[in-house]
């Protein structure tokens, strides 16, 4: 696919960066409108004719020209998912990023890669396994990819260095978080890859940790746990996993210790029961690697609009939605059989709600009202 030039990258940017849009509604605006800069046009008469008292504005131009400024200053660069450098994987999952900002080398994305994750406070047992299934997948040919947290996350990373690691940030890639990992992150950047949807110096918080865990698992051909409590966010992306069509692996561990009760209950629940890199490896090696649907051949961002569906069934179809979402996140398809409608037409209500402010879209195809100030 053709790279955006400097124009286009810059109105990606911006539209991802406007309130209210995500990449749910942001896939859904390409769609109709075949390229950002006229979708970014067509915010406000959009969202006024949606029913928002104040027609949306978006996001600052100079905002993101300085973004992408500071991006080159800090050696990163900003990748569009149209492009052809935008990993594979990641882009079959539902909702892909718009825009990813990595540092490092973006030709280990062409390599099959495996999650290794769990827990920050590991024992030593769990970081030996980790550091050994880490070392035996890359010489192997495998990428490992991981969240760089503490304990089992930064083992893996550091085991993988030589042979290819992908490191998945919750803020900015030029944000060091946790502290400790400053030196590991520049070592990462420099022989293997740091990726992030976030801004560029952005300081994650709580709210960000669940989004990054859903790009762990969408790099990755499977996810190794290894040592997760019970109520661990480890367990969010194996949860991911599952959703996006990955295998999920789980090693074994005492019943006695906490750290893995989360794992126990992944390999009791049908997870793969994982003890050397060759339980992982004789799966991939089973697996059809041309199989992922890669969705940027879904459309064409130049090639203009979709149809317009009809404005009177769209406004009736809305106030049903409305109806139906609460507070609580809600799945686009459980809204189709909910709504008996065809799916461009709720596809279509659901824009509209999101950019009148009265919905808020979620990863993973979810929607909830807005949550009240």
């Amino acid at each position: 696919m053709p790279a955006l030039n400097d124009k286009e990258r810059l109105d990606w940017l911006q539209l991802i960066r406007t309130p209210s849009i995500g990449p749910i509604t942001f896939h859904r605006l390409i769609a109709k409108y075949g390229a950002a800069a006229d979708a970014l046009k067509a915010l406000p008469e959009l969202s006024r004719n949606a029913g928002r008292k104040n027609p949306l504005k978006a996001s600052d131009r100079d905002d993101a020209e300085h973004e992408l400024i500071e991006a080159d200053r800090k050696g990163a660069r900003a990748i569009a998912f149209c492009e052809d450098d935008y990993p594979t994987a990641l882009a079959a999952i539902p909702d892909p990023p718009p825009i990813l900002f990595i540092r490092g080398h973006p030709g280990l994305f062409e390599k099959p890669a495996i999650a290794i994750i769990g827990a920050r406070n590991a024992s030593g047992v769990g970081r030996k396994i980790a550091r050994q299934l880490a070392a035996d997948l890359g010489a192997a040919g495998v990428v490992v990819a991981s969240g760089l947290a503490r304990g089992i996350d930064g083992v893996a990373h550091d085991a993988a260095l030589a042979t290819g690691t992908i490191a998945v940030v919750a803020g900015g890639v030029d944000v060091i978080y946790p502290p400790e990992h400053d030196e590991l992150t520049a070592r990462i950047a420099r022989q293997g890859v740091v990726i992030s949807e976030c801004p560029m110096g952005y300081k994650p918080i709580g709210r960000d940790f669940p989004k990054r865990n859903r790009l762990i698992s969408g790099l990755s051909r499977g996810v190794v746990v290894v040592e997760a409590a019970a109520k661990s966010g480890t367990l969010i992306t194996a949860r991911f996993a599952l959703e996006q069509g990955r295998e999920v692996f789980a090693v074994p561990g005492s019943p006695l210790d906490p750290r893995c009760q989360g794992a126990n209950r992944l390999i009791r629940d049908g997870a793969l029961l994982t003890q050397t890199a060759d339980d992982i490896l004789d799966i991939l090696a089973q697996q059809d690697a041309g199989a992922s649907e890669d969705n940027r051949d879904l459309f064409d961002w130049r090639d203009g609009a979709l149809a317009e569906p009809d404005p009177v069934a769209i406004v009736s179809l809305r106030r049903q939605i409305l109806e139906l979402l609460s507070f609580t996140p809600l799945h686009q398809d459980e809204i189709l059989r909910e709504v008996a409608a065809p799916p461009g037409l709720v596809a279509g209500a659901l824009l509209e709600l999101t950019l009148a402010g009265e919905a808020e879209e979620h990863a993973g195809g979810q929607y909830s009202r807005t949550t009240p100030d």
